[in-house]
């Protein structure tokens, strides 16, 4: 390996290469996040909430026929799995109830491939009272469960308040001696099957009946000990306009006596940088239809086995559906003027409009970008060969191309699980049974893909300080594009991958330092990463199976094929950096220095002069045996 050009040895003044960085450009330019913060604490805003329904009628919900309700579907049928006898005798005790009422259910039926079960055949229960508009409101109440156990909470209870609300629409209920009221907006009452397998039937739902509905309200599981709770997140970074929010908030706190509890800012935000919610807000969202969800659930819905009748709460189910029928009559009412979808972080009293939050969030990548471009010019001005340090990137981003190939090609024969783009249920088998077989598989492959390309990629001696400066540049300039993909597709992801840019853009300035700083520094990028995976093993209770969760959202395609393709460049920068923290990096060899055939040709060689050196001594031993 030639020696480092003599500049390199030499002592010269500050901002040299023997301290790549610009420190002063880099503290500078943080000055100018400055302003998009100033520009977003002036853009907080307060939403304003729908007033109630006029005049005001006491709430007609009974508490106790609804928990008789819930409590006698949960008995009757405690299996209700999408596709199983329960779930029909669920859905032939749901129109029944709705008959009693003068109401008539008509099923939507369509089949869904369940991720560990296959293709089933599911069906929606549709209620419909006409109102002076065409346009709808509707509630929605997923009836499956499952198996595991009599889902009273999950979800008899929401299915139980929705034959109530219904039931108050109804022309036998009205009193003697009045009329109906009829409503201004069409009301659209459905029990949806697959709600426990990502929402298929909200997801179906959605798809037939967008063109509709303004506004929708999700009830799940809302007679548990817990307080009243809002789902806000969604399956894309939109969420329910902000007047939709608020008014189900007021209307809650009027029955409960208190606000419901909500995600915190920073968990909202962490939503908004990964799309994802287990409950049916999220595909009605994703369609553009104003949706929250009143639950008294967490993140999780509650376990099927200790999800038993005598362990509703009937004072929570009646606050929630007194509070649900307040906010279907303030909707009836000017609903027109809180439907659609927005993004922004819902603080209760405030919240944080989206594009403010985007504006900070770019604002904190300048810096890293401006002192990238300044460290590229530094290494042109210095005539630093980085042609070498990119090629290396180039093969490193090729391997892992390749992986991210053979998965894919694993997800289309059905190695991994098979299914819709939607969130999968934790509880599924899917989940917890890994493909062993299909994982052992991907990493044999993969190492194929490293054994093809390390022949270029591997240190063949000493390695200068120009050539691991060229190395850094590449890779900092790698995850420079990406940052830029990542704005291009979804600004809020900034918040996974910021930690690393700031960390890793200090490698080059302590690559030389002992100690605790250079580890510290690397291990530090990963932080957002680290972080989304933290918070799947946590809110979802998926524990040590978060990160085959994950790759079986990308292999489902939930995560689209856009945002896999940043995360491997990602992965190669990393990996190129990885390196040369542990002090294996070489710059991809000259011209001169390579074998005149390329990587896979060369592989191919050795595999074939392996075999032939095998049966030439097979053939000696046998001779000598002869």
């Amino acid at each position: 390996m030639a020696a480092d050009p003599p500049t390199t040895r030499i002592r010269v003044r500050r901002g040299s290469l023997e301290r790549p960085i610009n420190g002063r450009l880099y503290r500078g330019t943080w000055l100018l996040v400055g302003i998009p913060l100033l520009i977003a604490a002036f853009s907080v805003g307060k939403p304003a909430a729908l007033r109630p329904a006029v005049p005001a009628l006491p709430p007609a919900f009974d508490e106790a026929r609804a928990v008789g309700l819930a409590r006698d579907l949960a008995a009757s049928f405690p299996d209700r799995s999408p596709g199983s006898a329960g779930a029909l005798g669920a859905r032939q005790w749901f129109s029944a109830q709705m008959a009693r009422y003068g109401l008539h259910v008509h099923g939507e039926g369509f089949t869904a491939t369940i991720p560990g079960r296959g293709r089933i055949r599911l069906e929606n229960s549709v209620v419909v009272v006409p109102g002076r508009s065409p346009q709808a409101l509707a509630v929605l109440a997923h009836i499956d469960n499952l198996g595991s156990g009599p889902g009273a909470n999950d979800n008899a209870s929401g299915v139980a308040a929705l034959v109530e609300l219904a039931s108050s629409y109804a022309i036998g209920t009205t009193p003697p001696g009045t009329s109906a009221v009829i409503p201004a907006h069409t009301l659209i009452f459905v029990a949806t099957d697959g709600g426990e397998s990502g929402g298929l039937g909200a997801e179906r739902f959605a798809r037939e009946y967008r063109e509709r509905v303004l506004a929708a309200i999700v009830l799940d599981s809302i007679a548990g000990q817990a307080t009243a709770r809002l789902e806000l997140a969604g399956t894309t970074a939109r969420l329910a306009s902000a007047g939709l929010i608020e008014t189900t908030a007021a209307r809650i706190a009027e029955q409960a006596g208190a606000p419901p509890r909500r995600p915190s800012g920073f968990t909202q935000l962490l939503d908004l940088a990964f799309p994802f919610t287990l409950y049916e807000q999220g595909p009605l969202l994703a369609h553009g239809i104003a949706a929250v969800t009143l639950t008294t659930a967490g993140d999780r819905r509650p376990g099927g086995f200790s999800d038993t009748p005598d362990r509703l709460n009937g004072g929570r189910l009646a606050q929630l559906g007194r509070g649900t029928q307040e906010l279907l009559r303030a909707l009836d009412q000017g609903a027109e003027l809180v439907q659609g979808t927005s993004s922004f972080v819902y603080l209760g009293a405030r919240i944080i409009r989206g594009w403010a939050l985007q504006l900070v969030l770019i604002a904190a990548l300048l810096p890293f970008l401006i002192t990238t471009v300044d460290l590229f010019a530094r290494c042109r001005r210095r005539r630093v060969p980085l042609a070498p340090a990119l090629r290396s990137y180039r093969s490193r981003l090729a391997l892992w191309f390749w992986i991210g190939a053979v998965f894919e090609l694993f997800a289309l024969i059905g190695i991994w699980p098979k299914g819709p783009s939607l969130p999968l249920s934790p509880q599924s088998t899917a989940v917890h049974h890994w493909p062993w077989f299909g994982l052992i598989a991907l990493g044999v492959l993969a190492a194929g893909g490293w054994f093809v390309v390390h022949d270029r990629l591997v240190r063949r001696g000493p390695v200068g300080k120009t050539d691991e400066l060229a190395g850094h540049t590449a890779a900092l300039l790698a995850l420079g594009v990406v940052s830029l993909l990542v704005v291009a597709t979804n600004p809020y992801a900034l918040i996974l991958v910021l930690p690393s840019l700031h960390a890793w853009l200090w490698l080059p300035q302590v690559q030389a330092r002992p100690g605790w700083m250079r580890p510290g520094i690397f291990a530090l990028g990963f932080l957002g990463p680290l972080v989304l995976v933290l918070s799947f093993a946590g809110r979802y209770g998926l524990g040590f199976d978060a990160p085959w969760y994950l790759a079986e959202l990308a292999a489902l395609h939930y995560v689209t094929l856009p945002v896999i393709v940043i995360v491997l460049a990602w992965l190669a920068a990393a990996m190129q950096l990885g390196a040369l923290f542990a002090g294996r990096y070489s710059p991809y060899p000259a011209a001169a220095e390579r074998r005149r055939l390329g990587p896979i040709r060369l592989a191919i060689r050795r595999l074939v002069l392996g075999r032939r050196s095998r049966g030439d001594v097979l053939e000696r031993e046998r001779a000598l045996e002869g």
